[in-house]
């Protein structure tokens, strides 16, 4: 009776995750769309069109996706292969230490990482706005690429082995597409994170959609604010429904 539930509620899942995919997009352009038409379609003082522009917003939403896929590809470019070296014999024992580092990013305040950031350095711009986003969105990735890799059954391991493929080659073609699942729920989360904390990627003049917000607050002026924030909610819509494809679609064809 309950391996008959579960087997019914498992195409269920299947199903409203489908429908999610095609309803966010919409959502997201119903809001983009909402937010901008409900803007420019006011009588806007010359501190607003100073902000409120097409281009201007178009520019700093280019920042704001291009901090973003930075940081994942340092996220990935980092997390992946330590993920892998830390479930390796011999440096298991090393995996406390760069779990509780990454623990340490995940734990501090995002602003407070951006801030230490900028004293130790003296400088602004760019990099001074993604190195810190990119430490406190390391520990997803890290956690679940390791995991993946854990949950590997040993039997399937010793049955590569036994057809006399090598350890690299068990890593390449058994451990790694079995773990692709989770790596990707933790790029996924690491994506959403790098979205929301890179608003704050302002403080150090590295750009993004953060501006927005902040010159609607120090201006009062509530269509700014609202426009930002707006658009940056839109923005994390979107990059956790291309995230939620990635796991549909990129994991092993016998797992989806």
């Amino acid at each position: 009776m309950t391996t008959a539930v579960v087997a019914q509620d498992i195409p269920a899942a299947r199903r409203s995750e489908r429908a999610r995919l095609l309803v966010q997009p919409v959502i997201v352009l119903v809001l983009v769309a909402g937010v901008l038409g409900w803007a420019f379609n006011r009588e806007l003082t010359a501190t607003q069109k100073g902000s409120l522009n097409a281009a201007n917003i178009a520019t700093l939403t280019w920042q704001h996706v291009l901090i973003t896929v930075v940081v994942v590809t340092i996220v990935v470019a980092i997390a992946v292969p330590l993920g892998i070296l830390l479930t390796r014999p011999g440096f298991t024992r090393l995996a406390p230490v760069f779990i509780g580092i990454a623990n340490i990013g995940q734990a501090a305040p995002a602003i407070g990482l951006l801030v230490l950031l900028f004293l130790a350095t003296s400088t602004t711009g760019f990099w001074i706005g993604v190195l810190p986003i990119a430490f406190y969105s390391l520990l997803p990735v890290l956690r679940n690429t390791m995991l993946g890799l854990q949950q590997v059954d040993p039997a399937v391991i010793d049955a590569g082995r036994g057809q006399g493929m090598t350890a690299r080659l068990v890593l390449q073609k058994v451990e790694l597409p079995l773990a692709v699942p989770y790596i990707l729920a933790g790029l996924r989360t690491s994506l959403v994170l790098a979205v929301g904390t890179a608003t704050l990627s302002f403080l150090v003049s590295a750009g993004g959609l953060g501006i927005l917000i902040d010159t609607g607050y120090k201006l009062r002026d509530n269509v700014t604010l609202v426009v930002g924030a707006v658009l940056a909610v839109a923005l994390a819509l979107l990059v956790d429904w291309c995230g939620a494809l990635a796991e549909e679609f990129l994991g092993p064809k016998g797992l989806r």
